[in-house]
């Protein structure tokens, strides 16, 4: 796992190093800079005295950090033109310290202008460009008319590769939402904690490889930093799989009901079958409508499909006592695969989500069921209940996603009603009650596919019913399935792979788990 930090964080890090800790400020823009600087050689496509570069740099400190990078590489040879985006009055004492040593080297800071052609042609002969416009303190959107915008604009549009000093210029640090405009970082060198906007939204996109660069912070003040959202990564998902026993026989390994499909959705409940399996759980239930019935039971060979009560090809609410009777015997209900929706659906759902005590996993139009019915979840807190909405099904239940702040709104929907939310899409974000974040780093666009969510849903509820601990089994189940779903887009294309084939390549990711 990997902290993602706040602006306010990073801030107040650099009070406590400089002020408590008397560590020069020159001395951490000093450290910042060689790391930008290495990331620059490391793109150059030759040796250095054959290459140009050009440094974008604004007037705030991220700009000293830049400046300071402009020097370190002419002093290896590269050809250098550092610019200031911004005015020369605004510079900060420590950046007005790097200029002059920038200068003392027979390099001189100029002014950005747009309109100079003689600058642009040099910016798109670079084989680098560095972006230190702006950095992890912008929270205003950038005018498009403004001389930062034209600034980007230009990076944007040069073939030479970006490398961006601690974030790039126009993503907001906080949310990765885009400021007006933002620059297209290859390579983004960070200083002493990821952000947590480098790891979600656009900004996840924008951030290009993220390398995550010590300035000379203090280890115990970065290890004081509680950083509620952090990143799901390999280490996570060893320790959260549950122990499996060698005597162990398919009792011990789970009993998972999940409750679903109806007429024209046969695939769905297949599909989180399917995947349950595939995850290690012992047994798996399907209920489905008695009109389906003969399907799924052709289709499932591992998992048990049994047929229940049905009105017009949807569940009926009679199937309430036979689900509740093979509910009783079980450790997990996933529902809403393929569920479709109607009235006696609805009546159906709530009612079961308020008699059961077991954890539920409930996706798709189980989650629609609780639309104008938001107490019924309310009613659950104590009780484990997991939702896997994508942004619309979100919506319809009262997430709020206006203000383009994801892992806010995921944190805010799930602390007030005491639920764990798994919210769909780039970067899923996993939500605990208590307000942390687990932000998804595996998974690509092949997954975006009708079927990928029903997978989701019986990973992560055969985790949930072997005894992985709810936030672990959420998750861990994200990033299982994400992984899974790249090792099939490399041998299929993320074009030609199909929910199936991440089922096929679960085994493998287990296995990159386990070795």
């Amino acid at each position: 796992m990997m902290k993602l930090a706040t602006a306010a964080q990073m801030k107040e890090l650099d009070r406590q190093a400089i002020g408590e800790r008397h560590i020069p400020s020159i001395d951490l823009m000093e450290r910042a800079a060689e790391g930008v600087a290495q990331a620059a050689l490391d793109l150059l496509p030759d040796r250095p005295g054959k290459c140009r570069t050009a440094a974008f740099c604004g007037a705030g400190n991220n700009g000293g950090d830049g400046i300071a990078t402009a020097r370190l590489l002419f002093l290896t040879g590269v050809k250098i033109r550092a610019f200031l985006v911004g005015q020369y009055e605004k510079l900060t004492p420590d950046a007005l310290e790097e200029t002059a040593r920038l200068s003392e080297c027979g390099v001189e800071l100029e002014t950005f202008d747009p309109d100079d052609p003689g600058q642009a042609a040099w910016a798109r002969s670079c084989h680098v460009l560095i972006d230190a416009v702006f950095g992890v303190g912008l929270s205003r959107e950038i005018a498009p008319d403004s001389v930062f915008a034209a600034a980007v604009r230009l990076m944007n549009g040069c073939q030479g590769r970006v490398v961006a000093a601690d974030i790039a210029s126009g993503v907001e640090a906080d949310t990765g939402r885009v400021l007006g405009c933002a620059a297209k970082a290859d390579r983004t060198v960070t200083f002493t904690l990821k952000k947590v906007g480098q790891a979600v939204g656009d900004g996840a996109l924008l951030s290009g490889e993220v390398e995550v660069r010590d300035i000379g912070i203090p280890a115990d003040l970065r290890q004081r930093t509680v950083c509620p959202v952090q990143t799901v990564e390999a280490d996570f998902v060893k320790a959260a799989l549950p122990a499996r026993k060698p005597d162990g026989h398919k009792g011990d390994f789970g009993k998972l009901l999940i409750v679903g499909g109806a007429v024209g959705c046969t695939g769905a409940p297949y599909l989180t079958a399917s995947a349950a399996e595939r995850s290690g759980c012992g047994l798996v239930y399907l209920g489905v409508p008695e009109g389906i019935w003969a399907v799924e039971a052709a289709k499932c060979v591992s998992s048990m499909p049994f047929p229940l009560p049905e009105k017009q090809g949807l569940l009926s609410y009679k199937a309430l006592y036979d689900i509740e009777e093979k509910l009783s015997g079980c450790d997990v209900l996933a529902l809403g695969p393929g569920l479709g929706r109607g009235e006696q659906v609805t009546r159906l759902v709530c009612e079961l989500l308020t008699r059961t005590e077991k954890p539920v996993v409930l996706d798709a139009d189980g989650i629609n069921a609780l639309t104008g019915h938001i107490d019924i979840l309310d009613r659950r807190r104590g009780r484990v209940t997991v939702l896997t909405p994508h942004d619309g099904e979100f919506a319809r239940i009262g997430g709020e996603l206006s203000h383009g702040d994801r892992v806010r709104a995921a944190r805010d929907f799930a602390m007030a009603h005491g639920c764990i939310l798994v919210l769909k899409g780039h970067r899923t974000v996993t939500a605990a009650p208590a307000g942390n974040v687990l932000v998804n780093t595996t998974g690509n666009s092949g997954l975006a596919k009708g079927g990928s969510g029903d997978v989701l849903t019986g990973v992560i509820a055969s985790l949930l019913a072997q005894g992985a601990g709810a936030v672990q089994a959420a998750a861990a189940g994200v990033w299982l399935h994400g992984r899974a779903g790249d090792l099939a887009a490399d041998r299929l294309t993320a074009y030609g792979m199909t929910p199936e084939d991440t089922i096929r390549e679960m085994p493998a990711a287990f296995l990159e788990i386990l070795r």
